[in-house]
């Protein structure tokens, strides 16, 4: 049997605001597999966000398991947690997180700065990526001088460039019209399909999780519900 690329085990995550405790995630146990898209839904404040926070490896657990390709993330130090954020994890995010004084792609090449990839080969790795979403003609421009469907084009392509396992898409059609926000689901849906990376979604709505093939219900802290979709939405 194969090992999944996510795995937790009885997750537990608490927060405390001043003298009251609020568990955020609790007992979660979830398996993930290589190149699968899922859609992490619920309401706000379900518990789905910080649970996304936990996979990331951008918080950790009060207590539980947490293995990341058969790896127990808790064991990790931090110089280990920050490596397999940047070379195995890609992040995309609501408000985009771009820099916004420097060009896209310099911002997408970011990632592999820390990695120790000379300039010129990071600008290509970025050019070659900005052009598969379709922005091969913006690569000097500033974010400020796109809209906001094509930041988030940015921000999956950075999320990309150092070839993760998998995309972990934190409501990122939250400042999206509609259109747009179709537009950029389903452009994650041809990246996995065709380059299987896996990707993670979080979202609220209905017709966003509708792109994935499984979809896992939060309520509470807790999975409530965890179904395959048998028609999602095609690209």
């Amino acid at each position: 049997m194969d090992t999944p690329l996510i795995r937790t085990v009885d997750a537990w995550k608490t927060y405390r605001v001043e003298e009251i405790e609020i568990p955020a995630v609790r007992g979660v146990s979830l398996e993930i597999a290589a190149g699968e898209f899922v859609a992490i839904t619920g309401a706000s404040g379900s518990g789905k966000s910080t649970f996304m926070h936990l996979l990331g490896c951008l918080d950790r657990l009060d207590r539980g398991r947490y293995e990341f390709e058969g790896r127990a993330v808790e064991r990790l130090s931090r110089r280990e947690l920050a490596h397999l954020r940047n070379r195995r994890i890609g992040f995309v995010f609501q408000s985009f997180n771009l820099l916004a004084r420097t060009s896209i792609v310099d911002n997408v090449a970011l990632p592999l700065a820390y990695q120790g990839v000379g300039r010129r080969e990071r600008r290509r790795r970025a050019a070659s990526l900005l052009e598969r979403v379709g922005l091969a003609d913006r690569l000097r421009h500033q974010p400020n001088q796109l809209s906001g469907g094509q930041q988030q084009r940015v921000a999956i392509a950075r999320a990309l460039v150092t070839a993760p396992a998998v995309v972990l898409a934190d409501e990122p059609t939250g400042n999206l019209d509609t259109t747009t926000s179709l537009e950029i689901m389903r452009l994650l849906q041809e990246m996995n399909r065709e380059a299987g990376v896996g990707i993670v979604v979080v979202t609220h709505e209905p017709d966003i999780a509708a792109f994935a093939l499984r979809q896992v219900m939060f309520r509470d802290g807790q999975v409530v519900r965890d179904t395959a979709s048998q028609n999602p939405v095609a690209a």
